[in-house]
């Protein structure tokens, strides 16, 4: 007699997923076939689309023609992640409220009798911690499900009444969660915005007192550029006594390190600054020294800044970020946070969007005296470490 978790009350039944459902899966229709994408109209979801319990959407969608090629899966069918980044922690399970297709990344889980599909949903996510670590597939480059392990996923199966009841139980406390789990995205949107207000009060001088004895701005400017002369501004027409505003290219450039070959360094990419994978080596490239700051130029996240933590190789998707000596440059990289919200939405590109350089050389920055810079970046830094107390505590 197979070995099952715990004892059932009496009329439920032990079974496996396999005994009661049928399994499937999808891939991706050539992108290169525009008749296969064009104007389409009918449901393609891929993991992207995986963040509700019911799938009434896609992001992409495919023709008539495409669907020739492809396994539609009826309304009540239930969708897995099985290869994903995200099965390092989350189990996406979803259901579908309408014919859909599914890319490579997906399985599809079809019960025999269609009432089950919601009784399934709340089985499978009851187990979802226990799935995540006994049938993680070792050995593969992206976080993979065991799939053959799954489909032997113990159900216990109760009487159809009952289901009905747990199904309705689990809504209640599910929707009780999801009030919560919006409350705290709620939260954390007021804490990005009061970041937001904080660098704004900062730029105009109104976030940490002045001191008479401070050397002016304009002195520095002149340091940085003899030839500088202020410009003129819409944005910032009140600042203090002593600041002065300059454009973004007289305080910094955006400059790539000198070349080397025959050094095996670390490959200082996205990925890896941000810990999202290991270290890879290069034996050439772009020297970029510890502690510089590189900017991303490529990418949906273009004018986000890194500080390399070792020697290595200037990731392709980077500049390295220059600031002058004469100026702090913790001050103007809180600067650049302030705009970044402008500089993802001006990407240039199509195919990859690119940092609008011009957009980025003209950014019209307020200087304050040098002595007040650091008082600003203390002042700023203090308040944003209590800011992410809170969110961390969420």
């Amino acid at each position: 007699m197979p070995h099952y978790p715990y004892l059932l009350p009496e009329g439920w039944e032990w079974c496996k997923l396999e005994d009661i459902v049928s399994f499937g899966g999808g891939k991706t229709p050539s992108m290169d076939n525009k008749e296969y994408w064009d104007n389409g109209s009918h449901l393609w979801v891929t993991s992207k689309d995986m963040k509700y319990s019911h799938i009434t959407n896609s992001l992409m969608k495919i023709t008539d023609k495409a669907l020739e090629v492809m396994t539609t899966y009826k309304k009540g069918t239930l969708l897995v992640v099985t290869r994903s980044g995200i099965l390092r922690h989350t189990l996406p399970l979803s259901i579908l409220e309408k014919p859909a297709t599914v890319n490579q990344d997906l399985k599809t889980i079809s019960p025999h009798l269609l009432e089950l599909s919601e009784y399934l949903y709340v089985v499978i996510k009851a187990n979802e911690q226990f799935i995540l670590k006994e049938y993680h597939k070792d050995g593969t480059t992206v976080d993979s499900i065991d799939f053959d392990k799954f489909k032997c996923l113990p159900i216990p199966l109760a009487p159809i009444a009952e289901q009905r009841r747990i199904i309705v139980e689990t809504k209640h406390w599910f929707a009780l969660i999801d009030q919560i789990e919006q409350g705290k995205t709620d939260l954390q949107a007021v804490i990005k915005q009061t970041k937001s207000k904080i660098l704004d009060l900062a730029m105009h001088g109104k976030l940490v007192p002045q001191d008479p004895n401070d050397k002016p701005a304009f002195e520095l400017l002149k340091r940085i550029n003899p030839d500088f002369t202020p410009c003129d501004n819409g944005h910032y027409t009140q600042l203090p006594d002593g600041w002065t505003v300059a454009p973004m290219q007289i305080l910094c450039s955006l400059i790539d390190g000198d070349k080397q070959n025959g050094i095996e360094r670390i490959n200082l990419d996205v990925k890896y600054l941000r810990g999202e994978r290991d270290a890879k080596t290069l034996t050439s490239g772009k020297y970029v020294a510890a502690k510089s700051l590189l900017i991303l130029v490529d990418g949906e996240n273009s004018g986000e800044v890194f500080r390399t933590p070792i020697d290595g190789y200037q990731g392709s998707t980077f500049k390295q970020l220059f600031i002058n000596k004469n100026i702090n440059a913790e001050y103007v990289l809180q600067v650049i946070n302030l705009h970044r919200k402008i500089l993802r939405e001006n990407k240039v590109g199509s195919a990859i969007p690119h940092l609008n350089k011009k957009l980025f050389k003209a950014i019209e920055v307020p200087i304050p005296p040098y002595d007040e810079q650091k008082r600003i970046v203390e002042a700023v830094n203090l308040a944003f470490k209590q800011l992410d107390v809170i969110t961390e505590s969420l």
